[in-house]
């Protein structure tokens, strides 16, 4: 299972511990990632993610899981959630026309 958030794409890093001494030892920054369901108000049911805590707070700042998706950029943006981008255009476009 990857560590990678599906919403911004944020994943693992690598860098070193540094002792007092200098000593350098790997290690990995893993992200803050939760498992979560949010809802879209254009499909009208909830959707299961793994994000990151941030993306969970760019969510709420862009209004919503709609309007989140339809901004952000598709190669951010897993397989799951590049598909549920693309229903929702179609399903505004659908509204906007009728």
């Amino acid at each position: 299972m990857a560590r990678r958030c599906e919403l911004t794409g944020k994943g693992v890093l690598a860098g070193n511990n540094v002792s007092h001494a200098n000593n350098k030892s790997r290690r990995r920054f893993l992200p803050n990632l939760c498992a979560v369901h949010l809802m879209s108000d254009a499909m009208g049911q909830s959707y299961s993610f793994k994000a990151s805590a941030k993306a969970l707070k760019s969510v709420e700042h862009r209004g919503g899981l709609d309007s989140f998706l339809l901004q952000s950029r598709d190669e951010d943006l897993s397989l799951k959630a590049q598909r549920l981008k693309r229903q929702i255009a179609k399903r505004q476009e659908t509204a906007s026309a009728a």
